[in-house]
């Protein structure tokens, strides 16, 4: 077996690796950006690497990933289950795994007590592969903070070459990190990314698509040809601003991404369809009754008359995101702007209803995934391959 070095140019989606004493755990905004945000929410989304995949070539029958995962508990909820390890040989899947072991977080709901328990490095381990050359993708879980510890190969490895895909950035919540997704290739930006032959990084961070201007710093400073944001639902269920401070807080936003991106096609998605919190506004809260039953479920505790002292819905989200895209577009022509409710609206609700409140299951990731590249990719849409 062969122990391949982790180097950087073999991991994709992640912007930054930090070494630590096993071997680098990935993380999904830069170090200045985590030193701006002391919120132990974002800590933990960013370091979940939805989106981020090893990637490489080789003849390889045999791939073993050693990992140090770091797993969730929540007393009073059925157990999670462990993330899982996708496998694409040549774009295909080839394969699923978790890894036994690692850290566990207790965190408890009701009192927000959390509690860190250590735990072995586990492996995971794909047999049987092909023995011809091919482009072989691991991709993270999406949910689980991951360290990764050592690779072994039966054969050589090569970092893949720079492909002539074009590189999607997309942030947005915990819809978008892939939240009720069952596997890190079936969350909505991963399917859409596949479906219109895009590479994928994946800022959609769990809790905290909040527009904080560190995230539009990152997203300046990253490479991309295509960019979408999409804003709305944490603002209105952390109840974090109001109206007069949403508006310039998206033009400010938008004003930095385009200091690094001044004509990259970028999208702006308003909020898909969350019954909760259409009309009334946040911030969003646990349902104890549900919790007492070993139920997760989210309601919306804010006060619709609230909205006339400004108070944000997402009904109001929209309108002022389309006020903010059409005001903005005669001056950029490469903005757009995609109504959340086109990916998933009113019949969809009726039909896959968010079993949190909150959060769409698998059967609608994919349903956003495929809307969002019918839209999206279509030849009339933002991000259509032009002049080909």
């Amino acid at each position: 077996m062969h122990t391949i070095p982790l180097a950087p140019e073999l991991i994709r989606g992640a912007l930054e690796l930090e070494p630590t004493a096993l071997g680098f755990l990935p993380h999904r905004l830069p170090a200045w950006a985590r030193t701006q945000c002391a919120d132990p929410q974002l800590a933990l989304a960013e370091s979940q690497p939805s989106g981020v995949r090893l990637a490489f070539r080789t003849r390889a029958t045999l791939v073993e990933l050693d990992a140090l995962a770091t797993k969730r508990v929540y007393p009073g909820l059925p157990p999670r289950p462990d993330g899982v390890y996708d496998l694409l040989v040549d774009g295909q899947p080839a394969g699923s795994a978790t890894v036994a072991g690692g850290h566990t977080l207790s965190i408890d709901l009701r009192t927000g007590t959390v509690e860190r328990r250590p735990g072995p490095v586990g492996t995971v381990r794909f047999a049987g592969l092909p023995g011809t050359e091919k482009d072989l993708e691991i991709w993270l879980p999406h949910n689980e903070t991951t360290e990764l510890v050592a690779l072994r190969t039966d054969a050589p490895v090569t970092p893949l070459p720079n492909r002539s895909r074009r590189v999607w950035l997309h942030h947005g919540s915990s819809i978008s990190h892939g939240s009720d997704a069952a596997r890190p290739t079936t969350t909505w930006p991963a399917l859409a990314a596949s479906l219109g032959g895009v590479e994928l990084i994946n800022l959609g961070l769990g809790g905290g698509a909040l527009l904080d201007p560190f995230t539009a710093r990152t997203l300046r400073d990253t490479h991309a040809d295509l960019i979408s944001v999409k804003v709305g639902i944490n603002l209105v269920n952390t109840d974090l601003m109001r109206l007069r401070a949403f508006g310039p807080a998206v033009h400010g936003f938008l004003d930095t991404v385009r200091e690094g991106h001044p004509s990259t096609p970028l999208l702006v998605v308003s909020p898909i369809l969350c019954p909760a919190h259409e009309d009334t506004p946040g911030p969003s809260a646990l349902d104890h009754t549900a919790l007492g039953e070993g139920r997760l479920q989210f309601r919306a505790v804010g006060d619709p008359a609230d909205t006339a002292a400004g108070k944000l819905t997402l009904r109001i989200v929209r309108e002022e995101l389309e006020r903010i895209v059409r005001e903005r577009t005669a001056g950029d022509p490469h903005l757009h702007l995609l109504d959340g409710r086109d990916l998933y609206g009113e019949s969809d609700s009726g039909e896959l209803p968010l079993p949190d409140g909150l959060h769409p299951d698998g059967a609608a990731h994919r349903r956003i995934g495929e809307r969002f590249v019918a839209l999206a990719f279509a030849a009339d849409g933002p991000f259509a391959l032009r002049g080909c």
